[in-house]
């Protein structure tokens, strides 16, 4: 690993110098090897790094005591940046601004373009909507172009003037960070065009945005699950300065179904049986989202068995399989017996042989260990 250079070297600074003079030390490097004033040059980019790391570690008292005394193995175990792995702009933000020398470091360009706003609405459908999949059409309302204006701002039939507060440049300077930086930034009155209206337009007051009702048709995707979101590019508020327009998130939410609870792509089908159906077996008409299927309920069917209808569930988002309805067997005992009906399970009640049963054996069995232990 190579040996840091001295600090004090770094900044071309005396060790006995005070904080204000190694600020402007700092200033000075920085201003020197500001990246927009060396486009692709690794040595500046490496020294204007050089650079932040030693302010860093000069401009605090305790780390710089540190330093005084040890040196570099005396900064060990203390917290700070890794600014050899650091870009420009991580270098700035951590200063707490986005262009400390003004050379129009702007995410997304120097031009000045930004990427419009985009939008998010939400629509209901219901659990057979997205076992098929539907087209539907999407109202919502969206901040657009002026229709009078174009978006310009100004009245219809006049022309932009320089923008008196930035000189037709689009970005004013600030002072910031206690003094040691001149900050650039957007010109709040023209915002970045560099150019202004004498008078706005009487629709939108000089904004050059509108309210727009759109409707847009969008094909919602069979098996789409509740919460997810169809993107629709292109879709949202416009950009400024000539940037792209954003998007339209379609958010779903899938009502809750009377007689299907969704698991994945399968169809939970909680479905009571007599005790007689399940005892002896039976037919069954079991309902799906389409219509209704009939399967064969086995003799001696238990409590909580489940059966599955193959392919009657929700499609796959992605592969379009589609899942299985899950039949949940519930045995219902009945409330009210006719006097027949209690003859008759008083008749077989005198059949039964609760020895051989098989979960009223286990629990007794269960119970004597617990008993004698």
């Amino acid at each position: 690993m190579a040996s840091k250079r001295d600090y004090y070297k770094i900044l071309n600074a005396d060790r006995g110098a005070d904080s204000e003079e190694i600020k402007r030390a700092f200033r000075k490097m920085a201003m020197k090897y500001h990246p927009d004033r060396n486009q692709d040059n690794k040595e500046a980019e490496e020294k204007f790094k050089e650079a932040s790391e030693a302010y860093e570690v000069l401009s605090d008292p305790e780390k710089r005591q540190r330093y005084d005394r040890h040196g570099h193995e005396g900064l060990r175990g203390t917290s700070g940046h890794d600014f050899s792995r650091m870009d420009f702009g991580d270098i700035f933000s951590m200063f707490g601004f986005d262009d400390v020398f003004g050379g129009g470091r702007r995410r997304g360009g120097g031009s000045g373009a930004t990427r419009g706003a985009s939008l998010e609405t939400v629509i209901d459908l219901t659990l057979e909507e997205v076992a098929t999949g539907i087209d539907r059409d999407i109202h919502f309302t969206r901040s657009d172009l002026c229709p009078d204006c174009k978006g310009r701002g100004g009245k219809p039939g006049t022309e932009p003037v320089v923008c008196v507060a930035c000189g037709g440049g689009g970005r004013v300077e600030q002072a910031g960070f206690g003094g040691m930086f001149r900050m650039v930034t957007e010109c709040p009155h023209c915002h970045g065009a560099g150019k202004t209206f004498a008078e706005n337009c009487p629709h939108c007051v000089g904004s050059g945005r509108a309210p727009k009702k759109c409707v847009i048709a969008v094909k919602i995707p069979a098996g789409i699950h509740d919460g997810q979101a169809v993107r629709i590019p292109g879709e949202g508020e416009p950009g400024s300065n000539g940037g792209p327009r954003g998007d339209l998130h379609v958010v779903v939410r899938v009502r809750t179904h009377n007689v299907f609870e969704r698991q994945e792509d399968d169809l939970i089908l909680r479905m009571p049986v007599s005790f007689t159906q399940a005892s002896l077996g039976a037919k069954l008409e079991v309902p799906t989202l389409g219509g209704v299927v009939e399967i064969t309920l086995p003799p001696a069917s238990q409590h909580g068995d489940t059966f599955r209808v193959r392919g009657e569930g929700i499609p796959n988002l992605r592969n379009g399989h589609k899942g299985d309805i899950v039949v949940l067997m519930l045995i219902e005992i009945p409330k009210k017996l006719t006097e027949k009906q209690e003859e008759l399970l008083r008749e077989f009640a005198e059949t039964e042989d609760h020895e051989v049963l098989p979960h009223m054996r286990n629990f007794w069995e269960k119970i004597k260990d617990y008993i004698s232990n």
